[in-house]
């Protein structure tokens, strides 16, 4: 379990970017930070692992503040995947995956047979270990970055939104993947992103975050969508508008929902309590 306890950011020239902010982040779940530009999301994140460090309050990683932990070795302790991968250029597939559990001490032999079986788990081919970054595709690197940020067997695994800068079909592809991941490898994820369609989608829990890492709201994405906390949330998340405003509509070949436009949206299925 990871707790904000009275959680303030103060940067040199005097912006407040996080304010007495409070928070319990669960064990092997995914809790999403979602906000727009500005929300504090992203400094929210790092300070978790102490890239940035807070300024008023304390984060507590199952009882323990991480103001008594040494940075460096509590970064090494946490998995961290960035947008755009974050590779070191001129390290191969293999090289990048095992940096963290060599710094940890891991034997170089053992640390390489741990990482071709990472490949396996995100999904890679092995014969990708011996390529440089360069010579990936998008979704590929990602995947390397996930491989990377799972090295060292964290409990926890911190995303920076990872997948902002793939295509939509890659995307599509790799949130399944870190749902996947999740539910196989138990670990607890903290994901921050700016759309609210991820959020929904990956978040066991999600917190929406207003100017100044504000909590406009926290919830699951059902409890969410049925019981907007105010008309923020309501605009936000797209409750009155798009394609969470569905009404059913009969057709001549059957009944469908449909968006606020009139366009086909899904269909009902009654039972099984999925849509």
């Amino acid at each position: 379990m990871i707790e904000f306890r009275a959680v303030t950011k103060r940067f040199g020239d005097g912006t407040v970017a996080v304010d007495n902010f409070d928070l319990v982040i669960p064990s092997r779940k995914i809790t999403v930070f979602v906000g727009s530009s500005g929300s504090g999301k992203t400094t929210l994140l790092r300070m978790i692992n102490r890239m940035v460090d807070l300024s008023q309050g304390d984060i507590e990683i199952d009882g323990d503040s991480i103001m008594r932990k040494e940075p460096v070795a509590l970064r090494r302790s946490i998995g961290y995947v960035m947008q755009n991968s974050g590779l070191l250029p001129h390290f191969k597939v293999i090289d990048n995956v095992t940096t963290v559990p060599m710094l940890n001490g891991v034997p170089k032999k053992l640390a390489r047979a741990q990482a071709l079986e990472l490949l396996d788990t995100v999904g890679l081919s092995r014969t990708l270990a011996d390529r440089y970054p360069s010579q990936l595709s998008g979704g590929q690197q990602q995947r390397v970055g996930v491989a990377r940020g799972l090295a060292a067997d964290p409990n926890i695994l911190l995303m920076d939104e990872p997948f902002g800068a793939v295509d939509p079909i890659v995307r599509a592809e790799l949130q399944q993947e870190t749902i996947r991941l999740q539910h196989e490898l138990d670990k607890t994820i903290v994901f921050v992103t700016h759309d609210i369609d991820e959020a929904f989608l990956l978040g066991d829990q999600v917190v929406i975050l207003e100017k100044g890492a504000r909590i406009a709201q926290v919830g699951s994405p059902n409890e969410i969508m049925a019981n907007p906390a105010s008309e923020f949330v309501a605009n936000f998340i797209g409750t009155d508008r798009g394609k969470r405003a569905l009404t059913l509509k009969k057709t001549a070949a059957g009944t469908i929902l449909v968006d606020s436009e009139g366009r086909g949206a899904g269909v009902l299925v009654g039972g099984s309590g999925h849509e």
